[in-house]
């Protein structure tokens, strides 16, 4: 009873006085309305849009489907028979509806209630680097943008990067723009949060990681040695790395550029150094 009202208080429902006639039909409206805008405002627990949402499935993470009831064609077979497969309830819903569920985000027609995004330990992360000859890890240091992460994902699976380490605090974490601006990369790529990032530098340093940061003043990025264990440190996107995060680093890179803008955006400067390990990895 008590989470009820704490439900109905959020909503921003005014309760009457003990003295004031408030009807058992009254009552329970109220609570559904809650239940409801409870329900479709809850934005940490969907995945949207066609390739977020078939990832997600195929991972067995989603618990509920929502199409967009006007919606017709191939994707649509794909994905509904995707979920049936899953046994995945579907619920078709106004287009109206699924943009209040997104925040008016691009949903392609598709929303995905899933599971809470389960993050990889870093033991985890490292057990898989243990079995690769030219592992890469990347750590980002207070990123705050969710495109941003999301970019960065996406460019980790396509260049094959071991894991990904992120901050619990004051940090981005998986959320459904992540997953949206991944294209369903975050289902592959392990991502750890950690307490301390400092603390986690020392122990991927102990288990032989070199550990490297961005910087303008550098090793140019082509003539970066890129042999061994790899730990590349992104840095926030207005204030860089951290400056106790900086001492900790064992070389900096930089990305030569030669216009009139003196920086890159960092899921950019991101991809340019995943490519560069993942070249000299194919050649």
């Amino acid at each position: 009873m008590i989470g009820v009202f704490k439900l109905l208080k959020k909503s921003k429902i005014k309760l009457k006085n003990k003295n004031s006639q408030f009807s058992h039909e009254s009552w329970f409206s109220c609570y559904n309305n809650t239940m409801k805008n409870k329900e479709f405002n809850d934005q940490n627990d969907i995945v949207y849009g066609v390739h977020a949402v078939t990832e997600a499935l195929q991972a067995n993470t989603g618990n509920k489907l929502y199409i967009q009831d006007d919606l017709r064609g191939k994707n649509v077979d794909k994905i509904k028979s995707l979920a049936t497969e899953k046994k995945v309830s579907i619920s078709w819903t106004p287009k109206k509806t699924l943009s209040d569920m997104t925040n008016g985000a691009v949903h392609q027609g598709f929303v995905l209630r899933v599971s809470e995004f389960a993050y990889a330990e870093l033991d985890t992360i490292l057990e898989k680097a243990a079995q690769e000859e030219n592992p890469l890890i990347l750590i980002l240091d207070g990123l705050n943008d969710p495109h941003n992460f999301g970019s960065i994902l996406r460019t980790a699976d396509a260049t094959n990067v071991t894991g990904v380490i992120i901050p619990k605090h004051r940090a981005v974490g998986v959320t459904p723009v992540v997953a949206k601006t991944s294209t369903g990369a975050v289902e592959h790529v392990p991502i750890a949060r950690v307490t301390n990032l400092s603390q986690t530098l020392d122990k991927l340093k102990e288990q032989g990681f070199w550990v490297f940061g961005t910087d303008m003043n550098g090793t140019p990025s082509h003539k970066w040695n890129t042999a061994g264990k790899l730990a590349l440190i992104i840095g926030n996107e207005g204030k860089g790395i951290s400056p106790n995060i900086k001492k900790q680093v064992d070389e900096m890179i930089t990305i030569p550029m030669n216009g009139h803008v003196q920086s890159l955006n960092a899921s950019v400067a991101a991809a340019v150094l995943m490519y560069e390990v993942f070249r000299h990895k194919v050649d």
